[in-house]
This record gives structure tokens, sequence and C-alpha cells, in this order.
């Protein structure tokens, strides 16, 4: 009995809901790739989950100018605010913080024959894009 109760421990996160200023505990969300693929749009899957990207200045976020929240596409996990965008000239939208540093987190990706930092959805785990600190 201890063991399941630690296994539906470990499948949750704590996440922070930018609506309410709450941080509430939800089920991580685990899919197959397959499950995945019959959920999203081919390009949303192929950026979220194959760490794809869309071409530079093209995405429709990327001029996006209201004021809200940016959710993952995945999982509705809250991610950045429009308070914190800032136009980086990279042709993506760039945010200089998550709404909470519990919905995301970071991992070393050596792709591309350089290391940068992949940032993901702490929820599901979807690619979300990199940190660049060039200033």
């Amino acid at each position: 009995m201890e063991g399941n109760h630690l296994q539906q421990k470990r499948d949750r996160v704590s996440i922070f809901d930018a609506s309410t200023g709450v941080v509430k505990e939800v089920e991580k969300i685990n899919k197959s790739d397959e499950e995945w693929k019959s959920w999203l749009i081919p390009q949303q899957y192929l950026i979220t989950r194959k760490k794809g990207t869309e071409r530079a200045f093209s995405g429709k976020y990327y001029t996006l100018k209201e004021e809200g929240i940016y959710r993952c596409v995945c999982c509705g996990t809250d991610l950045f605010s429009s308070d914190t965008k800032f136009e980086s000239g990279s042709g993506w939208p760039s945010f200089w913080a998550p709404v909470s540093e519990k919905n995301v987190s970071t991992n070393i990706d050596y792709g591309d024959g350089r290391i940068r930092t992949e940032v993901i959805c702490r929820r599901c785990d979807a690619h979300l894009g990199h940190v660049f600190d060039d200033g």
C-alpha cells in the first residue's frame, strides 16, 4: 500500500495558477508519443514533443500584443505573462521570466553542436524553447 501511495505522490506536481495566485497540486501528464500525436496538430507536436521549431518571424504569438497569460498548448499550464514579453529580435516570442519557477524547468540541451538551456513545461514536459544569455 505504501508503494502505491509513493507512486501517486511522484505523479503530482505543484503548479502556480496565475489567475488565482495560488499554488495547487495537479497530476503530472504522461502520454505516449501516439497519444500526443493524436491530441496535437502536426506543428504543435513537432515543436513541443520533438523539440522542433517554427520559422523565425512566422508564428502568431511573435507579434501578439494582447495582455494576458501564455499557456502550454499541451496541458494548459500558465507559463508566461505578457508583462514579461520583450522584443529580442530573434523571431520568436521572448520572455524575461515565467509566471512562476514552479511551472517550468530546464534541461541542458547539447543539440545543434552547442550547449543550450532548454525550457520545458513542468507538468507535461513540453518543449517551450531555449534560454539565451546574450544580453
